[in-house]
Parts: structure tokens; sequence; C-alpha cells
């Protein structure tokens, strides 16, 4: 994408990934004086922006991850329509994908040092623990389990930080 696009209140910069339901793109919002803030904009793919059954999936992953607040889980910031398609607006998380960090280590024949591996597993666990035992403002247990815990839906960022998606 050469130019910014307008998507709703938000301008896309760049896609970052594609995958078979839903499409990301590195974002920016923008305010009153100047104010600009960098988000992750997920997008329902127009070839499913008619499936019923994945909409109210969609839906309920954002109504679910907005309740998350932890420093290891990107923030759901918000859920909005753009015509016909759905979006999730959440945190940008500027650094790699754990899968892109493997392969890239791969390439130079590098294993992940050990301190580094077990740093981002065990901020991937506490984030997990988190959700996993996340209780509704009744006190009751969510019930919550992340079904999708993969090397693409864990983030580094360039300073250390560790976050899950999806």
């Amino acid at each position: 994408m050469k130019n910014p696009v307008k998507f709703g209140k938000y301008f896309l910069l760049e896609r970052i990934s594609v995958g078979g339901m839903a499409e990301v793109f590195k974002a920016k919002s923008f305010g009153e004086a100047g104010f600009e803030r960098p988000v992750a904009v997920k997008r329902i793919l127009p070839s499913i922006a008619e499936d019923q059954e994945f909409i109210a999936m969609f839906i309920d992953e954002a109504k679910i991850a907005v309740q998350l607040t932890h420093p290891n889980i990107a923030q759901i910031y918000e859920l909005g329509k753009v015509g016909e398609a759905y979006f999730i607006a959440l945190e940008y998380v500027a650094g790699k994908d754990l899968r892109s960090i493997f392969e890239r280590a791969r390439k130079r024949n590098e294993a992940l040092p050990v301190p580094m591996a077990c740093y981002i597993v065990m901020k991937i666990c506490e984030g997990l623990d988190y959700a996993h035992n996340k209780k509704d403002a009744a006190g009751r247990n969510l019930d919550l389990v992340h079904r999708d815990v993969s090397p693409q839906n864990m983030l580094v960022s360039y300073e250390g930080d560790v976050k899950l998606i999806d």
C-alpha cells in the first residue's frame, strides 16, 4: 500500500498480515491538536464478509478480548463497522511475531537464545494465566481458553514487550 487509505476514522498505512478470515493493517487514528495514535486494524476479508457465523465469532472475540487488561495481551480499543466491513482496532505492537523471529534465526542457522525463549514463554504464560482465570463483574469465571496459541499470535516488541493476540 503506497498511500494511506481512509477507513472510517483510521488511515490504513500498510498490511501487516492476512489470513483465511481477516487481514491486519498498521493504521493511525488522529485527534485534536495533531494527536496521533498508531493502531492495528483487523478487518474481515471481503470474501467472507457475509458469513454470519464468522461475523458472530468476530464480534464475540472483540467483546471478550476488550475485557482483558494485562501487559501481555494486546489491548482492544474498538469494534466497529465501515460500510459492510467489520473491524477490530487494537494495540499496535511495533516488533515482530515469534514465527518471524524463528524464521530469521533459522535462516541465520542460529538458535533462539535460551534466556530469550524462557522470557517470551514466561510472559505468554502470564497473559494466558490472566485470561484463563478472568472473572466477570459478578465474580464468575469467564472460562476463557485461547484456541490458537501459536508463534504468529505472539508478538515481541522492539523494546522487549511480549503480547498475545487473537
